[in-house]
């Protein structure tokens, strides 16, 4: 019982450092602000890579031409809904992942492991292979893409549109209903990869 709690007062403190750092979330119709994140493989990932303004080229446009949509997941493994959401999840990547949408677990774990007395959350890329995830991990480890998504609670997903406009956002996760979320994320990026 004792461990619940620490756990729980640790969320309540690492939300408030997070929160004292920004102000209200982004929205539908925002831009999406850009970030570079470091994956599990140690190569930097760049939102610029995918997704730019109308009008500008892509950061590599010789070796990456097309715009695609992408779909950021904001998680850490201290989280009981993100667990819960990766199967989902997981199923919806394997979906549209031949698809022009990029999907990323933006993993805030490490970031909250600094924060907390409580060490013992386990790393996101063995929780991965244990629950068979391959959706792409990129490791947010000093709140640098939370802090500019403006990140309250997680999990939190961002629909991103070819042209970096925030088209949806999903505010965390209810097993009961997984079948419409799936359903309502799937709708939205069949109509992002069909434009």
């Amino acid at each position: 019982m004792k461990r619940y709690i620490s756990i729980f007062f640790n969320i309540i403190f690492i939300f408030t450092i997070v929160n004292g750092q920004v102000s209200d979330s982004l929205k539908k119709g925002d831009f999406a602000p850009s970030w570079s994140l470091k994956s599990n493989q140690g190569n930097f990932e760049f939102l610029n890579n995918w997704t730019i303004k109308d009008n500008r080229q892509l950061r590599k446009p010789m070796t990456q031409p097309d715009r695609h949509a992408v779909i950021m997941i904001f998680f850490a493994t201290w989280c009981p809904p993100c667990v819960k959401q990766l199967d989902p999840l997981e199923d919806i990547f394997q979906k549209y992942k031949n698809k022009k949408v990029k999907f990323f677990i933006v993993d805030i774990t490490e970031a909250s492991r600094k924060d907390s007395k409580d060490k013992s959350w386990p790393k996101a890329e063995d929780l991965f292979k244990e629950k068979k995830i391959t959706i792409p991990i990129l490791n947010d480890n000093i709140y640098s893409a939370a802090d500019k998504y403006k990140i309250k609670v997680i999990p939190t997903i961002f629909v991103i549109d070819k042209s970096q406009i925030v088209r949806d956002v999903i505010k965390g996760f209810d097993k009961e209903d997984d079948f419409k979320g799936t359903f309502e994320l799937s709708k939205i990026i069949e109509e992002l990869t069909t434009q």
